[in-house]
């Protein structure tokens, strides 16, 4: 007996090593098949599933949907809403991955012969995965990395599991349903609907037929066919579990039968989402949009505006006032009533409290009206404000910012000009009437600040309440809101486009509309002071601002007590009175900022806003109305090339007539009234760049009368020429010597005052200072040419320390670039920019190079660098010089095939001249081994422009200008 009460527990172990042994995956048995199953489903499984339902909840409270627009079928679709419950769906995923990898079995069960011989039992032995609850794992983990908004990963993992279950044709039709919802949501509909069609041809069961139709739902919807989706969209609605996807899905119904004009079936699909008794949003946009379905009904519109009235009324919806609004402005847009929906789109626009984008949507709709109507100072408002709270992604948003960017330089002209026109209206009524309208203006203004007063006071209650911790839940969505917020400011700053915008609409309130440039807040820029102290003082400019904010903050202190004078008091009539032009002076100096305002209004209508009515409107008053205009040749240009883009070539030839028998010895009338106008106009650009190429030829090798003939065609024939002022500037140059120093500082000072942005401009700057203070000029001559043997002193003086007692070295196996180098104002660098990243991506699939900028004491350089030896690198370069497109380019540069450790040298203790006679010396003589492209490029030597005689120069462009006759391509020049 003690014998064996010793063997017990050997033998307990023994049965314990038995079982385990049973259970082993490596075995598949009825018993092992049923214990790792159940093992699977009530410990790891279970875990990952209730991960993954603490992240759908998580998911659906920090979703928020945009009314706005079409809702997406699944919440997933919306990418601010990917990273709500990652932690969880990541923690299901490991769940799922833990069971799969300790409970799979993928041995194949002993079976005798005789039960192999039946058909089911030969599907069976098919399979690759024997546990019969680990697909449950694999659609878990599969799902969860679709939550998670990975796509491609989920997409792998369901392609996965239709091979590993196709055996098993209804969860391999399941895991296609879902194979297709990633691809719909990567963007890949093709694949999408290839997959979807697969599924059609499986067995399925109802719940993979009812989760298909919302799948092949969001795939029509994202192909924008609304009316085939939507028999699935209401299957899917109506067999969807839970709720609020109930509820969402029936809303996007109604919208959906909305846009297809479906009003009845639109309004029943609303009134289901609301019977769903959702969250009180989604709820009230269902109630929105009912109104503006139900108001398109016969005799329906006036219910339903009363309806919207009674709705502004109510409490809760205090903080959806912009939308009631913006729905009653779009009822009255629909009975073409514009008046009453600008009216009811400007309240919602005032006693909105929200930032979000339905203000975005209702300004976007406001501007829309105004810019119709040319009302640009109120679309500006508009724009500008929009532009802040929509989100870059959203459709329209480019054709939004690009009229923004627009009215930005437009309106300042024509608020001038529409305020000088009322002033002088006023100035030619009567007494009566004049004190009415300004009764009427004060009464405004009155009305507006107490407003404002009134939003300050609440502001200021509100920030209170939430300082006191009173978070004012009576918008039962505002802790998500709150989410929302606090996700975007985690954001850097220049990351969040809406913040961006907002900080812009700041600024704007604060310094008004400034041009984008450097040194903004200066009024001169350049080396030399505007003669007369032309120019915007800005300084002065902000001064006022900043008396005016002390007189805002002594008025918001006192608020009761006026201590301006009357002529200084907005709420006076003596304010108004003194800018009225009464006098004959006061009238002309009103006509003056008139006659400003239409000439650049028109211009800005003309070239930005391609109006060309309205700007042939805004010219011709210009015009007739004003002959004493002093820049009335300018307008009349204008004018004659309006007419000649608009097609109106008879009215183009008045206004050439006019100009001829005006202003005939006008630059621009001798323009316009050249026999060749049509063919400069065509191909001016490249003659003109040909000439100044000559002239700075000539003016190098002392021709100065060559350099007067040529400054003299430039003044005759390209008088609004890009070379221009490089024109004026060789041309003052080249009289240092012979004319008087007063002459050629008067010459230099003209170019910096009409050109203050050219290259040239600080030069010429810098040597009418010398001028002025009494030096002497030197040799007569300025060699541009100099770039190329400069030695930056101005160099970092570490580098410069580094690299002094340095020289070339031969080295062929190192980093190495292509470097094109130019005067910094004699190629557009942005489209050399495009035309070399072009070449790269179309010439070069695998191969990534960087392009880096740099510009530096006037010379520009254009590096490609990715280069490991020089091999490479000169092979890249006979493909450059090989390409057509880039051949303008590398004629006005030097191209250079330089290793990294010899460029640091560059501008520091060598020049490119230095290099390149290394380079001659060195590298030329190489041959490339075989293999490599256009080998016979290696033995040219490269010629640049700036090195040809005006006579070799001349050769050249009358051959470009056959070879583009004839149709021939560039040969693509020389190199060394």
């Amino acid at each position: 007996m003690n014998r064996l009460q010793a063997l017990l527990p050997l033998l307990a172990a023994l049965a314990l090593l038995l079982a385990l042994a049973a259970c082993s995956t490596k075995k598949n048995t009825a018993s092992s098949r049923r214990w790792h199953a159940f093992t699977a489903r009530y410990n790891t499984y279970f875990n990952g599933h209730q991960a993954f339902l603490e992240g759908e909840k998580a998911k659906v409270e920090g979703h928020k949907d945009d009314y706005t627009e079409l809702l997406p079928v699944f919440l997933v679709g919306v990418e601010a809403s990917r990273t709500a419950g990652k932690s969880n769906f990541e923690t299901a995923i490991t769940k799922c991955q833990k069971a799969i990898t300790l409970h799979s079995i993928k041995r194949r069960p002993e079976v005798s012969a005789g039960k192999r011989q039946s058909a089911k039992m030969r599907q069976y032995l098919q399979r690759k995965e024997y546990n019969p609850f680990l697909k449950n794992a694999w659609l878990l983990m599969g799902q969860a990395q679709f939550e998670k908004g990975e796509f491609l990963e989920a997409a792998a993992t369901f392609a996965y599991i239709a091979r590993l279950y196709a055996a098993e044709p209804v969860v391999a039709a399941e895991a296609r349903q879902w194979l297709a919802r990633c691809y719909a949501q990567s963007g890949w509909l093709y694949d999408a609907d290839e997959a979807l069609s697969r599924v059609r041809r499986d067995s399925t069961n109802r719940r993979t037929q009812r989760e298909m139709d919302a799948t092949m739902a969001d795939l029509l919807l994202r192909q924008k066919r609304y009316a085939d989706a939507l028999p699935y969209l209401t299957r899917a609605a109506r067999y969807a579990g839970g709720s609020l996807r109930k509820a969402r899905l029936w809303f996007l119904a109604g919208q959906l039968n909305r846009q297809l004009g479906n009003d009845k079936e639109a309004y029943r699909a609303l009134s289901r989402c609301i019977r769903q008794s959702p969250p009180y949003e989604l709820a009230f946009n269902a109630r929105i949009l009912q109104t503006e379905v139900a108001a398109a009904r016969p005799g329906g519109d006036k219910k339903m505006l009363s309806r919207l009235k009674r709705m502004t009324r109510q409490s809760k919806n205090k903080d959806f006032l912009d939308q009631v609004y913006y729905a009653m402005g779009n009822i009255h847009l629909a009975r073409r009533d514009t008046a009453e929906a600008i009216a009811a789109y400007e309240r919602g626009r005032a006693k909105g409290t929200r930032k979000g984008v339905e203000r975005g949507v209702l300004l976007l709709r406001l501007g829309g009206l105004y810019w119709d109507r040319r009302r640009f100072d109120l679309a500006q408002t508009c724009y500008t404000e929009a532009l802040s709270v929509l989100d870059k992604s959203r459709e329209g948003y480019e054709e939004l910012s690009r009229r923004s960017r627009v009215l930005d330089k437009l309106v300042p002209y024509t608020s001038a000009v529409y305020l000088q026109d009322s002033l002088q209206t006023l100035s030619r009524m009567d007494e009566a009437s004049r004190n009415a309208a300004i009764d009427r203006v004060i009464e405004a203004l009155k009305k507006k600040e107490e407003e404002e007063r009134r939003a300050r006071r609440d502001s200021a209650a509100q920030a209170r309440a939430e300082a006191n911790g009173q978070t004012g839940q009576d918008n039962p969505n505002q802790t998500t809101t709150q989410k929302q917020n606090n996700r975007g400011e985690q954001t850097w700053y220049f990351y969040n486009p809406t913040a961006v915008m907002q900080g812009k609409e700041t600024f704007a309130r604060q310094w008004g509309k400034r041009k984008n440039e450097d040194n903004w807040r200066r009024s001169n820029r350049t080396v030399l002071a505007p003669e007369g102290g032309e120019g915007f003082d800005y300084a002065a400019d902000d001064s006022l601002r900043a008396a005016e904010d002390s007189l805002a903050q002594a008025g918001e202190a006192a608020d009761s007590v006026k201590t301006l004078a009357p002529e200084d008091d907005p709420h006076q009539r003596a304010y108004y009175l003194k800018q009225i032009p009464f006098t004959p002076e006061a009238r002309q100096a009103s006509d003056e900022i008139i006659m400003d305002g239409l000439y650049n209004a028109g211009v800005i209508e003309k070239d930005d806003l391609e109006d060309f009515p309205l700007a042939a409107s805004t010219l011709e008053r210009l015009t007739d109305d004003y002959p004493a205009y002093k820049q009335m040749p300018e307008a009349l240009y204008q004018l004659f090339l309006l007419y000649s883009r608009w097609g109106r070539t008879d009215r183009a030839a008045a206004v050439r007539s006019r100009m001829a028998a005006s202003y005939a010895d006008n630059e621009l009338t001798r323009l316009i009234t050249d026999p060749d106008y049509e063919h400069n106009a065509r191909y001016g650009r490249s003659i003109e760049d040909s000439l100044y190429a000559a002239t700075y030829q000539a003016y190098r090798h002392r021709d100065l009368s060559t350099v007067e003939r040529n400054f003299q065609r430039s003044t005759d024939k390209y008088p609004s020429g890009l070379n221009r002022p490089k024109f004026i500037f060789i041309h003052a140059l080249s009289r240092l010597a012979t004319a008087p120093a007063a002459d050629v500082a008067k010459e230099l000072r003209d170019l910096v005052s009409k050109y203050p942005e050219s290259d040239v401009s600080t030069l010429a700057g810098m040597i009418v200072k010398g001028l002025e203070s009494g030096r002497k000029p030197g040799t007569g001559t300025f060699d541009l040419s100099g770039l190329w043997d400069r030695r930056t002193s101005a160099a970092d003086s570490t580098a410069a320390d580094a690299a002094r007692g340095r020289d070339f070295t031969p080295e062929r196996v190192a980093p190495y670039c292509f470097v094109l180098a130019y005067p910094s104002d004699s190629i557009d660098t942005n489209k050399l920019l495009y035309e070399m990243a072009h070449f790269n991506f179309a010439s070069f699939v695998v191969t990534g190079f960087d392009m880096t900028v740099l510009h530096e004491g006037g010379l520009s350089q254009f590096r490609v660098s990715g280069f490991s030896s020089y091999d490479e690198a000169r092979a890249y370069a006979q493909r450059v010089f090989a390409d057509p497109q880039l051949v303008p380019f590398l004629r006005k540069s030097r191209a250079l095939i330089i290793s990294k450790d010899n460029l640091d040298l560059l501008g520091v203790s060598r020049s490119f001249n230095e290099y390149q006679q290394y380079y001659d010396k060195v590298f030329a003589p190489i041959k490339l081994r075989p293999g490599q492209p256009v080998e016979e490029e290696t033995q040219r030597k490269q010629r640049y422009e700036d090195e040809l005689t005006p006579e070799e120069l001349r050769r050249l462009n009358q051959k470009q200008t056959d070879d583009t006759d004839n149709g021939a391509a560039d040969d693509g020049g020389e190199w060394y």
